[in-house]
């Protein structure tokens, strides 16, 4: 049964939202969604190709009023765009592909958000964040560090997505307890802002001490992994002791609060056939996110 106001026409089912003005063309649409069904260097479970149309076929079935911020989010546009095309050659010229995609979605000024696919992804959309906003900060939230100077012969991959990030901009990640030895070492001589979900959940105002590590400007990555498992079991990588819903909505809020979003990303669903609920939790939380940048500019 679909939400009110989401329509039964087929043709719309695949836009974000599945509402029947809900793929404005990009002239009038605050937020372009992007989906990136792309998973090469996936090295444990693949699948997250199959992550962005799950992702909206779960949100054809939100309610599209907010409960929390009391408005319906969509009514600010939602242009969603067919799915990139896949390139062959690899992830470094697949990360080609999103910068180019990503710029051209900000040179219009509207809001990026991008549907992984895997986490190599976040590459592409950070280097064209830069080039628009020089002065940009990502905050990564994630179970793993992802600082591999390379993986399985490319540093593009998805387990060398924080190093490359770093390499670009201010990076602050948080929801991370799972890193290699190097990793670790590599964190600590140049003091990146790493935290763990202990200390999202024990200390006493996290988010004030994240976002003073981040600039105005800021792009969020969401790895899915950075949920626990009992709730988020549908990803490639999953990591127990991950942080639950209300404490990432919270973190995510906060940063809103303090900071101004560019755009952002969620990656590594992976989903499992016949269990729904880790798809609509992505889509939730895009659509929530989304309804946080709204407010803020509003």
């Amino acid at each position: 049964m679909f939400s009110p106001g989401i329509s039964d026409n087929l043709e719309n089912l695949m836009n974000f939202g599945g509402v029947d003005a809900g793929n404005p063309d990009l002239a009038n649409a605050k937020f372009v969604v992007i989906p990136v069904p792309y998973d090469l260097t996936s090295t444990y479970q693949a699948g997250s190709r199959k992550g962005p149309a799950a992702i909206l076929d779960a949100s054809c079935n939100m309610e599209l009023y907010d409960e929390e911020l009391r408005v319906e989010t969509y009514l600010s546009g939602i242009h969603t765009m067919s799915s990139l095309e896949v390139d062959a050659r690899g992830p470094e010229a697949m990360a080609g592909v999103i910068r180019e995609e990503v710029a051209r979605v900000l040179s219009s000024d509207r809001i990026p958000v991008l549907l992984g696919g895997e986490h190599s992804i976040t590459i592409g959309a950070v280097q064209a964040m830069k080039e628009r906003y020089p002065s940009i900060s990502v905050l990564q939230l994630d179970a793993h560090a992802d600082m591999r100077d390379s993986y399985q012969n490319t540093p593009f991959s998805h387990a060398s997505a924080g190093r490359r990030i770093f390499e670009m901009c201010p990076l602050v990640q948080a929801g991370v307890r799972s890193m290699s030895l190097q990793e670790a070492r590599f964190i600590e001589e140049n003091m990146i802002r790493t935290y763990s979900p202990d200390f999202i959940t024990d200390d006493s105002d996290p988010v004030k001490k994240i976002c003073a590590n981040l600039s105005e400007d800021v792009y969020v990555t969401v790895d899915l992994d950075v949920l626990d498992p009992s709730i988020m079991p549908a990803t490639g990588t999953p990591e127990p002791g991950g942080i639950l819903w209300n404490d990432l909505i919270h973190l995510i809020r906060g940063v809103s609060e303090n900071c101004t979003i560019r755009g952002f990303d969620i990656v590594e669903l992976c989903p499992i056939p016949g269990m729904v609920a880790p798809d609509f939790t992505a889509a939730r939380l895009a659509y929530r996110i989304m309804g946080y940048i709204n407010r803020i500019d509003s």
